[in-house]
């Protein structure tokens, strides 16, 4: 395995988890080699370079000042918000499906919330009737709680009504075996 050295780039552009528009960073080759130069994210960083970039860099920090503040504002809204999903389920509650990270990031874009996908952390997916403590992150350190009601597709008088109906079935099976 070759230990070749790190080289500096100027960004042309944000790339997520390396930097933004103006910085000078450093990467393996490879990745500046086949990623970063073809896709024209990045340049060797001359002096004629980094002055083109300032402008650039300006206006770019100031979109990401306004967005940093629409952020806060959202995490703020979201605090003690509570959805509801309606789905099938068993008599155990178990469902016949499952609530993934979309279907929650859907139902709180429905409700007015401007959320990804990618900012819904549930791990797994959820599979079963119950309430649930949804994390929403949308930074590093911007998070925010979301409650999350998992409830039966069905009335409660429904269910109830199979319920009795399932114990006077097996009512009278236990008096057919006795007799």
């Amino acid at each position: 395995m070759s230990t070749k050295k790190a080289i500096e780039l100027l960004l042309l552009e944000n790339v997520d988890n390396l930097g933004i528009v103006g910085d000078v960073v450093k990467v393996r080759p490879g990745y500046a080699r086949n990623y970063l130069l073809p896709m024209g994210l990045a340049t060797p960083p001359t002096a004629g370079a980094k002055k083109a970039v300032e402008a650039r860099r300006a206006e770019v920090e100031r979109q990401m000042r306004e967005l940093r503040e629409q952020q806060e504002k959202l995490i703020a809204a979201l605090e003690g918000v509570e959805i509801t999903l309606q789905r099938a389920a068993n008599e155990e509650g178990i469902l016949y499906g499952s609530v993934s990270q979309h279907d929650i990031a859907v139902a709180l874009q429905e409700e007015g919330f401007n959320l990804t996908e990618r900012d819904i952390r549930i791990g797994d997916q959820i599979k079963r009737l119950d309430s649930y403590e949804i994390p929403v992150q949308i930074a590093k350190d911007l998070k925010a709680e979301v409650k999350l009601w998992v409830v039966s597709d069905k009335p409660a008088e429904e269910l109830m009504a199979e319920e009795e109906a399932k114990a006077a079935a097996e009512a009278t099976e236990e008096e057919e075996a006795e007799a």
